[in-house]
């Protein structure tokens, strides 16, 4: 990990006693600052630990090759963390204390569509550039923000393939997609009612019956009664989104159940780790990323998606979840827009940003006039073997999809 000024947040220094930082943080020395608030503490945290080691990684691999070059010299990159504890009112505070105090006058995102969004809220004010990675939500991109860039394609994309896998199964198998019937379960928070606006939407396009349409806790501690439903009910597809917390409990509580669904599609299951939390059980289950290591994408600076995720692995010890590699690109991003722009001027930096036409391990990126990613599509892996392997869309699968889920008594 880089090393700077690192700030962990009021549960460990308290905002009013937090050590100052020089005046003019953003450029001191050779060395230019990004300033991240992060959930590094509360129900984010897992998620916000690996958006950090994505951030941390690319910032070490530009400092190893020599930094940026802007304006004739070479500039490392580090970044100023506080921690957010996943709470929005608090991310908006530091965001105004990063640039207000530090002097930070380039932003990385921080983990979730609401925390972005309330970050965003004050770094469009300040007129301060903001590359995120981590909040997909449509809303966003809705409100005419000049300063906000996003490198990750937006919510009502992630379950979309799923939906269309189903549909596409059910035509091979002779059987009219308008005969299916499907269960939703999401949470009450931005990002995942997104995904149940592109879940729902598709299934309404191919004819799909909703059987189950359930709003879930921001807590993501029980969703027995929605599994009782769908034990009852039994329909072709059950999707279900609640980030990592919400991965964790389907597969618990599917397990706990018995609860049988011939497909099942979720979000997060990398950054839960399902396979490795739960072994056999996580096994059939189709899983939404931004990104796999088997893709062909490649830059200057990690190599291939291959080679980031070998990388990520020998420094951390664990296979990268997208929410790192997402990170990690959004750090190119700004790099290259710093050289491109050939000065840290706010203005400059914004409108490099916005002609940003790149290809990065983690995959292309040309931002539209919303600062959505346009360029990139979502891929759709499934558990196999214990492997997370891409099976849609079609044309990147590495593998087919292995279909239906076959029930518990046959899985043991």
């Amino acid at each position: 990990m880089t090393g700077g000024w690192t700030r962990l947040g009021a549960t460990v220094l308290g905002l009013a006693a937090m050590a100052a930082v020089p005046a003019s943080a953003k450029v001191e020395g050779d060395t230019v600052y990004l300033g991240a608030a992060l959930s590094l503490t509360g129900k984010y945290s897992i998620d916000g630990e690996h958006t950090r080691k994505g951030y941390d990684l690319a910032v070490q691999t530009i400092n190893d090759a020599g930094g940026v070059a802007v304006g004739g010299r070479r500039y490392k990159l580090d970044i100023i963390y506080y921690d957010d504890e996943s709470t929005p009112a608090r991310g908006a505070r530091l965001a105004e204390r990063l640039i207000d105090r530090d002097g930070v006058e380039f932003m990385l995102g921080p983990y979730s569509s609401g925390l972005t969004e309330a970050v965003a809220s004050v770094t469009e004010r300040r007129g301060v550039p903001m590359v995120e990675a981590n909040g997909a939500s449509r809303s966003l991109f809705a409100k005419g923000y000049r300063y906000l860039f996003a490198v990750l394609s937006t919510g009502e994309q992630y379950l979309a393939s799923a939906v269309a896998l189903a549909a596409e199964i059910a035509e091979r198998e002779g059987r009219d997609p308008s005969t299916l019937t499907l269960a939703g379960a999401f949470e009450d928070d931005p990002f995942s009612q997104d995904v149940r606006a592109g879940v729902l939407a598709d299934a309404e396009a191919l004819g799909i019956r909703v059987a189950i349409d359930d709003r879930l806790p921001p807590e993501m501690d029980d969703m027995a009664a929605t599994l009782a439903r769908v034990k009852a009910l039994g329909p072709d597809i059950l999707v279900v989104s609640g980030h990592a917390r919400g991965a964790a409990l389907v597969i618990r509580q599917m397990e706990e159940m018995r609860v049988e669904a011939p497909m099942l599609a979720i979000t997060h299951c990398d950054s839960a780790d399902i396979v490795g939390a739960f072994g056999a059980a996580a096994e059939y289950t189709l899983c939404a990323s931004q990104w796999a290591p088997t893709l062909t994408y490649e830059d200057d600076v990690f190599g291939s998606a291959a080679d980031f995720a070998a990388t990520f692995e020998q420094t951390y010890g664990y296979a990268p979840p997208y929410q790192a590699a997402e990170s990690a690109a959004a750090v190119l991003v700004f790099a290259d827009a710093f050289e491109r722009a050939g000065a840290f001027d706010r203005d400059a930096v914004r409108d490099a940003l916005a002609a940003t036409d790149m290809q990065t391990f983690y995959g292309d990126i040309l931002f539209d006039e919303t600062g959505r990613n346009i360029a990139k599509p979502m891929v759709l892996y499934q558990v196999q073997d214990g492997a997370y392997v891409v099976v849609a869309p079609t044309a990147r699968a590495a593998a087919g999809v292995r279909w239906p889920t076959p029930p518990w008594s046959e899985r043991e």
